[in-house]
């Protein structure tokens, strides 16, 4: 093998050489030439994109979909070699083009205009998007009039825009000062004409809803839960199933589960028998404990900081299996207690493979075993990798 040839990308998205060299946007199968420059090889693609590889939105479009699911199950490798544990890896489900259904962007007004999109790469510059192979076309074609509305409401100042995919259509969170009666026009017009579901306001106090014809809501294991500002989501709807799936064949045929970080309950509407879900999210444990009862589930929702006050062995030994979804922090304190726990199984699902390794080796020192792990790339095209796993005494 020539020693300037890319065999991997590293977990920021550049190409690592047979000789230990980075090239940025180099494909595995790309010659890294002596002069610095990049022939590309047979897995490097014609990126789709006229905004990469400025946008932060995307790392790595320059590779085809082999090289991209690779580059997932690599990332999972990586972390795991790094605390000498191994397991089976299954094949990696990512997420086709234009199903994001949650993005954050970012919007400020420069040269007498506004400009929409994401940070650029390794910088706070916005990135002015007219064309976006990743985001829901629903959510897509609501930028260009936010555009024409954010300058009619005479924005100063930098503002995030948090846009979610509900069922009732897109949900908007402006970080932005909306004034007066022209004001309050505009965003109705606004609203009506692009099948707005929810549009908010927060200048720094907290969101302040300006439209909501219908309350807004999100169907978690059939059961529509009120959706509240800003909340979490997984990123596309075939991500979230593919965890889902992964975490019922984990845990079944337990009848009592714990669902730990349960969030607006994604996990714990989907499952079988009775259901603890703990979450320290107010907004959110409040939209499950309703939209639960409401549909007559067996779920006893607490609000609960698992990170002050993790669940402790004996609460843990009750349950027939644990499913932790943490944040990228991962759950350090609650896999210790676990690890000395009785729990026949968990579930542990995760969206930075560094802090699953971690977790994962405190739970097997105290005598877990690392059957499989799920991989899914819900964010296509980034350096994001995301996975579900199981461990079992």
């Amino acid at each position: 093998m020539n020693a300037g040839t890319i065999v991997r990308v590293a977990a920021r998205g550049d190409g690592v050489t047979a000789d230990g060299r980075y090239a940025a946007l180099a494909a595995p199968g790309d010659i890294l030439n002596p002069n610095g420059s990049v022939a590309p090889g047979p897995r490097h693609q014609a990126p789709p994109c006229r905004h990469f590889p400025g946008c932060g939105g995307c790392q790595l479009q320059h590779l085809d979909d082999a090289a991209y699911a690779q580059f997932v199950i690599d990332r999972i490798a990586g972390a795991l070699a790094a605390h000498d544990l191994e397991t089976d890896i299954r094949t990696p489900v990512v997420s086709p083009p234009r199903t994001r259904r949650r993005a954050t962007l970012h919007a400020e007004a420069k040269g007498g205009r506004v400009i929409i999109g994401f940070a650029g790469q390794s910088s706070h510059a916005i990135v002015d998007m007219h064309e976006c192979h990743i985001l829901a076309p629903e959510l897509f074609a609501a930028v260009a009039p936010l555009r024409t509305l954010l300058a009619q409401l005479g924005m100063k100042r930098r503002a995030d825009i948090q846009m979610t995919l509900c069922d009732q259509g897109v949900d908007l969170l402006v970080g932005a000062r909306a004034e007066g009666l022209a004001a309050a026009e505009a965003i109705i017009a606004f609203c009506q004409d692009n099948n707005i579901a929810r549009f908010a306001i927060d200048d720094g106090l907290g969101p302040e809803t300006r439209w909501e014809p219908d309350p807004v809501t999100v169907t978690l294991g059939g059961v529509p839960v009120p959706f509240p500002h800003g909340a979490f989501l997984q990123a596309t709807a075939d991500g979230e199933s593919t965890l889902v799936a992964a975490v019922r064949d984990a845990v079944r045929p337990a009848t009592t589960v714990a669902d730990l970080f349960a969030g607006l309950g994604i996990f714990a509407l989907s499952l079988e028998g009775k259901v603890y879900a703990a979450e320290a999210a107010r907004d959110a444990i409040l939209s499950l404990k309703s939209a639960a009862g409401r549909a007559g589930r067996q779920v006893f929702a607490d609000h609960r900081d698992l990170y002050r006050r993790p669940l402790t062995i004996q609460e843990l030994d009750r349950f027939d299996a644990i499913v932790l979804d943490p944040p990228r922090a991962g759950a350090r304190d609650q896999a210790a207690a676990l690890a000395v726990a009785r729990t026949p199984v968990i579930a542990y699902v995760s969206c930075n493979p560094s802090s699953f390794a971690r977790d994962a080796l405190a739970l097997c020192d105290g005598g877990y075993r690392l059957d499989w792990i799920q991989p899914v790339g819900q964010f296509r095209w980034s350096t994001h990798v995301e996975l579900a796993a199981r461990f079992s005494r």
